[in-house]
């Protein structure tokens, strides 16, 4: 298990190796990729939801800023040994706020746990003032349900930092990469923006899933809290989901589950060979004859590598 614990301030943590200048708001157009090869989560679902499990290779096209590219790599999250590895994250939220709503998100959080029996590990990062962060294999998922259960609301909310953080480590993962967020929303103490916290989402791979207990927050911030948590889940091709029953988080936690085993993981060498660490657009679409109206879900682009001019 390996275990950090960040207080107060992560600016230099969410540097992230990306960024060659000192502040997030220049990440954007400094971003340094780690690899070449661009991966893309994509799950397909007909008009009713339904997920569609029979497509290949070659029913996918990927465009990236217009341009059609060559998918070099090609798994479903169903495929056994073939999947890519799957590596998943839980930011937790035990600050103050989520007093009222923190059985219902412990409850969650350890039946989720319980669903998915194939991980090659789990990163909990707890958070209130400060963030904490721990990486678990399987054998030590007893300690980590554990852990969430001995969790006690108070403090301050570092939501962004926390997720700067996750993300922050999950570069150094190879795999699927699924992070599922439980928290009220609200942020009353990161050291980065929202605005920042977006750059980093977008310029990671990670699929980002977001639990949202707003039934006991006030009426003037619900709306807000629910629009940036949507904004980040769909950014990456996730879903934001907000239960106020245990009924709601059960339905909530088997359309994770359905969506990470229905999902295809796609990967090309980008036609672009400019290391000029800007954002590029990617779109993926499905190109079966009969399909007809399906909704493709995936990561709306990344940063290109940036290496400085000699």
């Amino acid at each position: 298990m390996r275990r950090a614990l960040v207080t107060g301030s992560i600016v230099g943590c969410l540097a992230l190796g990306a960024a060659a200048g000192p502040v997030l708001s220049e990440v954007e157009a400094q971003f340094r990729a780690r690899v070449d090869l661009v991966t893309v989560g994509v799950t397909v679902t007909d008009r009713r939801g339904g997920f569609i499990t029979d497509l290949t290779r070659d029913d996918f096209e990927i465009l990236e800023d217009g341009r059609r590219q060559a998918i070099a790599s090609f798994a479903r999250g169903d495929g056994g040994a073939e999947a890519p590895p799957l590596h998943l994250g839980l930011l937790f939220d035990t600050s103050g706020s989520m007093g009222e709503d923190i059985k219902l998100a412990r409850s969650a959080a350890i039946k989720f746990l319980n669903t998915i029996d194939d991980a090659v590990d789990v990163t909990l990062v707890d958070f209130d003032t400060e963030v904490r962060v721990a990486k678990y294999p399987p054998r030590d998922f007893a300690r980590m349900v554990e852990r969430i259960r001995g969790r006690q609301p108070g403090g301050w909310t570092a939501m962004y930092d926390a997720l700067g953080v996750y993300l922050d480590g999950a570069a150094e993962d190879e795999g699927r990469k699924i992070l599922v967020l439980y928290t009220d929303g609200g942020d009353t103490r990161s050291t980065i923006s929202f605005g920042d916290v977006m750059t980093l989402v977008r310029a990671s791979d990670v699929t980002i899933h977001a639990v949202g207990f707003l039934e006991n927050q006030p009426s003037s911030v619900r709306l807000a809290q629910r629009m940036r948590m949507t904004e980040i889940a769909e950014t990456t091709g996730g879903q934001a989901f907000f239960p106020s029953v245990m009924k709601d988080v059960e339905a909530a936690y088997e359309k994770i589950v359905a969506q990470i085993r229905n999902q295809y993981t796609l990967g090309y060498t980008s036609t672009n060979t400019a290391q000029d660490g800007k954002w590029r657009r990617v779109e993926v679409r499905v190109t079966r004859p009969g399909l007809r109206n399906v909704r493709v879900q995936s990561r709306k682009g990344y940063f290109a590598l940036y290496r400085e001019a000699q």
